[in-house]
């Protein structure tokens, strides 16, 4: 299998892969202080489609995970055959687009849960068939660090309990059963309409970086165009 992603995240998947006894083909980020982090083979890029040849020359499996990955999936990889996996920060598809944008949107929407979702990986962004998930509920006094963090540890879980079937070939079990939900889309468009939402009640929260701020660049960009700058948390 083929890991594609960047940060924490995706070196504890690959680590729990190895120590689980799954043989990890090769290991592709787009920055390159992942490299040589863990005993599988790295690849340095930030353009996954163009290594697409090194990819199919190395898979053994078939079997490709994003995890925390930024990078689009596109021809010829989407055409290749590989079976590709994203474990994606927010449900879907009412939490499409960036984890950073999405959970800002989520407390000010006042959204009842937030989790992970695991999909297929398809031509658009975000949009493949879910194939599980883990939900957890949002407090009412949750800030923007606490739910992110959550979303991070439960995107973690998912994969661990997602990892020995996809590698078995055939999909986690049993099938995800989601209630209807009206789909969202989250990006830098979004956060640069962060400014009408200045008098929302719930501004202060959506908007608490905390420990996160340096995980989520374009995030703090955009509060800082404010002149809100939220570098720390209140707890």
């Amino acid at each position: 299998m083929i890991f594609v992603g960047r940060g924490a995240l995706l070196r504890r998947a690959v680590a729990h892969a190895l120590g689980t006894g799954h043989r990890v083909d090769l290991v592709v980020s787009d920055d390159p202080a992942d490299a040589g982090t863990t005993a599988a083979p790295y690849l340095t890029t930030t353009d996954v489609n163009a290594a697409a040849g090194r990819l199919l020359d190395r898979c053994t499996d078939g079997l490709v995970w994003s995890v925390n990955n930024r990078m689009i999936f596109r021809a010829p990889l989407l055409d290749s055959g590989l079976r590709i996996h994203n474990v994606h920060n927010g449900l879907l598809p009412q939490h499409r687009g960036l984890p950073a944008a999405a959970v800002a949107f989520a407390l000010l929407h006042g959204d009842p849960e937030y989790g992970a979702t695991l999909h297929r990986v398809d031509a658009g962004v975000d949009t493949g068939r879910v194939l599980a998930e883990l939900r957890f509920p949002i407090a009412a006094d949750a800030r923007y660090h606490q739910v992110l963090l959550s979303g991070v540890q439960a995107c973690h879980q998912l994969f661990q309990r997602s990892l020995g079937a996809l590698a078995a070939g055939h999909d986690p079990e049993p099938p995800v059963v989601r209630s209807p939900a009206a789909p969202g889309y989250y990006g830098l468009r979004a956060l640069r309409e962060l400014g009408r939402y200045v008098a929302h009640p719930a501004f202060e929260r959506a908007t608490d970086l905390g420990v996160t701020a340096p995980f989520v660049p374009e995030l703090a960009e955009a509060l800082r165009s404010l002149g809100r700058s939220r570098p720390s948390s209140e707890v």
